[in-house]
């Protein structure tokens, strides 16, 4: 029987799965890791916790499930995507720690960049909007913050890497510096529409292309891994980032098909087809994956904090013990209290783009106690959906009476969560049976590549619905609802 193992490199953890030939589970490893924040609004990893805990749950994964390395016919990676690591080109070692996705620290260059009119040509030519979430601004700000950075860069001596790039350059002991088009298409440095490094952009960021790895498709020949590390060589077949994973994982290959992932923060993705449209209302346009050298495209919406308000309810203000008992407490929550969470812990994602934006809680009162903060955090999470939704179906006139969601993630697994987004959505919400879809979508990619898993058509049939929640209040109530998100965020913006 042959095997993959997909590594899926997420913001709080990271976890191996091995699938058996069927795309079935056989085992699941999982080793969370600290978050560093040194100053408001950054957010950093440790890349020894990354490449460690990577190591770490592979083998783990396989001696759970009784295998030997040679048994594994490939590796596919999913991974958190704009964050941004730089590092020695023959020694491996990271001059600083890895800028997270949800770092804020280049807030003011980017309105600089702003100021200069430079945002319409970045969006013309990597379908994003200039906002610190990028990788670029993350790398200028790492070239200028360590010793003679550009200079070592253009010399060769450092290169750049998102986390998938990182892990292929450690896990094939220096030999592939690589990336896919799906992580590539987050830096706002890779034009989706000449299929390349942009020149323009990395002239503006004073970033040498040669530090840059080289771009492939999704399902592609990455590498082989070092013997010396598992044992055994073993291919990386398939990359893609973590959202686009879960989009192929979710089978949304069908223009019109939409997923949102409710993980550390929510990210929505609607397949364009090959054709790219540009947002009139704050959405990106991405690359959802790349298979034969072919782009098929997509609009996003992400938001920054999710599953994150969940974490920060159980750590920081121990409201609870388990992220499992937020349903349960909401569930419990005074009915006649309407509040309203707006957790911009990071600043605010899509639409609104503010990333000086801070969280805030309206509608307290002198009852208002830990469970109906609790409800007001799950609830922001439906209205941010919605903000999401309106958005994209306005760039594509179409009408959400079609509107179907197929959802992933950790959070999704709340049935209370699930419903109250349908509710607040006014459509279905379709659940999969198998949850871990980013996983999945890697462990395709690898696996397509490897001849052992079946081509798009076959691999769409295998998608299992578990559960579909159908809404259980009226328009009218879901309109009054979120008209009253509406109006604070209008106001608090």
């Amino acid at each position: 029987m042959s095997y993959i193992v997909s590594i899926d490199q997420g913001t709080t953890s990271t976890r191996c799965i091995l699938f058996d030939q069927n795309m079935k589970t056989v085992n699941i490893s999982q080793t969370e890791f600290k978050q560093y924040f040194p100053h408001s609004g950054w957010v950093e990893h440790d890349p020894e916790d990354l490449w460690n805990t990577t190591v770490s749950t592979f083998k783990e994964v396989l001696k759970k499930s009784n295998l030997t390395p040679d048994k594994v016919a490939a590796i596919g990676i999913a991974n958190q995507r704009e964050t941004t690591l730089v590092w020695d080109s023959k020694t491996g070692k990271c001059p600083t720690n890895a800028i997270v996705w949800q770092d804020r620290r280049t807030s003011d260059f980017c309105k600089i960049l702003k100021d200069q009119s430079l945002e319409e040509m970045i969006k013309n030519k990597t379908g994003l909007l200039l906002d610190p979430y990028f990788s670029s601004t993350k790398l200028h700000w790492i070239l200028n913050n360590i010793p003679d950075g550009f200079t070592k860069a253009k010399n060769g001596e450092i290169i750049f890497g998102t986390v998938d790039t990182y892990l292929i350059w450690k896990l094939t002991g220096g030999k592939s510096h690589v990336t896919d088009a799906t992580n590539a298409s987050r830096t706002m440095l890779f034009n989706i529409k000449d299929h390349k490094w942009d020149e323009e952009i990395c002239n503006l960021m004073k970033i040498p292309t040669n530090m840059l790895p080289k771009v492939l498709d999704s399902s592609d020949f990455f590498g082989e891994v070092d013997k010396n590390i598992f044992g055994s060589t073993i291919p990386i077949l398939g990359v893609a980032g973590d959202q686009q994973a879960a989009t192929i994982g979710q089978a949304c290959f069908n223009p019109g098909m939409i997923k949102s992932t409710y993980g550390t923060g929510c990210f929505a993705l609607l397949n364009t087809g090959s054709e790219i449209i540009y947002s009139k209302n704050n959405m990106l346009t991405t690359i959802a994956y790349r298979l034969n050298n072919e782009n098929t495209y997509a609009l996003e919406g992400s938001i920054f904090v999710a599953g994150a308000v969940v974490q920060w309810l159980r750590d920081e203000m121990k409201f609870m013990k388990s992220a499992n008992e937020s349903s349960f407490l909401a569930e419990k929550a005074d009915k006649e209290q309407r509040l309203y969470f707006i957790p911009a812990f990071t600043g605010l994602g899509a639409p609104y783009w503010k990333p000086n934006a801070r969280g805030a809680i309206f509608g307290l009162n002198r009852n208002t106690g830990q469970n109906e903060i609790i409800k007001a955090a799950l609830e922001s999470i439906a209205y941010q959906s919605l903000d999401l939704i309106n958005a994209m179906y306005l760039d594509l006139n179409l009408s959400k009476e079609n509107l179907i969601l197929r959802v992933d993630g950790g959070m999704s697994a709340s049935d209370w969560t699930m419903q109250n987004l349908s509710n607040i959505l006014q459509a279905p919400v379709d659940r999969p049976v198998f949850l871990e879809t980013t996983a999945l979508g890697a462990a395709w990619l690898a696996g397509f590549k490897a001849d052992v898993y079946p081509d798009i058509k076959n691999f769409s049939k295998q998608w299992d619905r578990d559960i579909r929640f159908n809404p259980k209040i009226t328009k009218n109530e879901s309109e009054d609802l979120y008209y009253g998100w509406q109006n604070l965020i209008q106001k608090f913006l």
